[in-house]
């Protein structure tokens, strides 16, 4: 009996452990205005799964409706050379509006997740964990586009138009 206990305890402790370093390092602050957790550092999409964030995540995405004639068009243009770089405060509520709009528009592209950076930033536009004062971010989201790791084009905090023919417009202009 205490030789099955042991095997499930070093079992259990294999797998929590695996658990524990198979997932990303997702930083959390505290947002010095609200109290809440803010997302600082990069990050990956799952990210957004965390309770602090799926709220408005989720219903962000699932009620966006993409305009699919504009995705079309995207999906006829040769994006293999194309990264990007999000920047983003999720205490932010034009961050809140338009990270899940994004997401539903390279979900329907199918737009690579290993080309795409994300960055949370705390409401002054820094981040100590990764170096962004090169990027000039004056307000957040900021989608910045890339080709060949030169920048092509940028969404700043709300498009002119929407998200997809604000990407589609820069693919055009510069691809």
């Amino acid at each position: 009996m205490e030789n099955k206990v042991i095997k499930y305890i070093i079992f259990n402790t294999f797998i929590l452990i695996s658990i524990c370093f198979g997932q990303e390092n997702t930083q959390l602050r505290i947002d010095e205005k609200t109290g809440k957790p803010i997302i600082f550092g990069e990050c990956s999409r799952e990210a957004f799964y965390d309770s602090n964030f799926v709220w408005w995540f989720n219903s962000g995405y699932k009620f966006y409706s993409v305009d699919s004639s504009v995705i079309k068009k995207i999906n006829s243009i040769d994006l293999d050379s194309v990264t990007a770089i999000l920047v983003m405060g999720t205490w932010c509520s034009d961050s809140r509006r338009e990270v899940p709009r994004f997401f539903k528009v390279i979900d329907k592209i199918q737009f690579p997740k290993e080309r795409l950076r994300i960055i949370g930033v705390d409401r002054e536009k820094t981040n100590s964990e990764t170096d962004i004062q090169s990027l000039n971010i004056e307000l957040v989201p900021t989608f910045i586009f890339y080709k060949n790791e030169n920048e092509i084009g940028r969404i700043i905090e709300t498009p002119s138009v929407s998200i997809e023919s604000d990407m589609l417009k820069i693919f055009e202009d510069n691809l």
